[in-house]
């Protein structure tokens, strides 16, 4: 039994007899994909964010998302969340640093799958919805691989100072590509259904980040030697427009 499973038996078990079941805010929402405002939000400029970076990391151990400004892009990774900065560098975000857009998760393995080869991001994503598919197109995944690129292309992006411009507006002149050659990392992603068009983007969103931690971003093309990747399969949704501090 998984450990969400054991969460969820636990909580139950407290039910059915009376208990009063004790929990943390990452326990309780461990088997939902959280996140921070709608996708259509930041297009429409809402910057500034609600969430802070500390406040982030209590819901979700691994997930994208980006900065107050939209500067630069989120990798959050094993409890701890990057900030990819617009000339490419990374560096880990302060607690106290607002977040506009995440989308995050406490991640269990459910489903591993080992790659090699795939020449291309349209190839490494037809792999990805053929497990998809199978286990299910109408549930949420979020992914992780670590894994020898031949080749990745990334973006990151300068932030923007109030009064903050559309998304686009803001992306404008502002975007750096980087191209990185053999070179080891971990890809993070989401998956988002299909309904989801009015809250998120349907389909994938893979941000990078190398294993020495120094280089990162979202990934606009990749060539994989090999790795394995981990899916979290997911079924439940939080959005969080105001965060409830209690």
């Amino acid at each position: 039994m998984n450990i969400k499973k054991k969460i969820a038996v636990t909580l139950l078990a407290g039910l059915f007899t009376g208990n009063v079941v004790s929990a943390t805010p990452s326990l309780i929402e461990r088997e939902s994909i959280n996140q921070v405002a709608l996708l259509q939000s930041l297009a429409q400029g809402y910057l500034g964010g609600t969430v802070k970076v500390k406040e982030l990391r209590a819901v979700g151990d691994t997930g994208i998302g980006t900065f107050e400004g939209l500067n630069g892009e989120m990798i959050v990774l094993d409890g701890i969340v990057y900030q990819a900065l617009g000339d490419g560098r990374v560096v880990v975000a302060d607690d106290q640093g607002a977040v506009p857009y995440a989308t995050v998760t406490m991640f269990d393995d459910d489903v591993s799958l080992d790659l090699t080869n795939v020449t291309d991001k349209a190839a490494f994503e037809a792999v990805l919805n053929r497990a998809v598919k199978e286990y299910g197109e109408n549930s949420f995944y979020m992914v992780k691989m670590k894994g020898e690129f031949s080749s990745i292309l990334f973006r990151s992006e300068y932030g923007s100072q109030p009064p903050y411009p559309t998304l686009l507006e803001a992306l404008k002149g502002k975007q750096t590509e980087f191209t990185a050659k053999n070179i080891k990392g971990t890809l993070v992603g989401l998956y988002c259904p299909n309904y989801m068009g009015g809250l998120n983007t349907p389909g994938w969103h893979f941000h990078f980040i190398s294993d020495d931690r120094t280089r990162g971003g979202h990934i606009l093309e990749l060539s994989l030697k090999k790795g394995t990747v981990q899916f979290d399969k997911t079924d439940k949704f939080t959005m969080m427009i105001i965060w409830p501090r209690i």
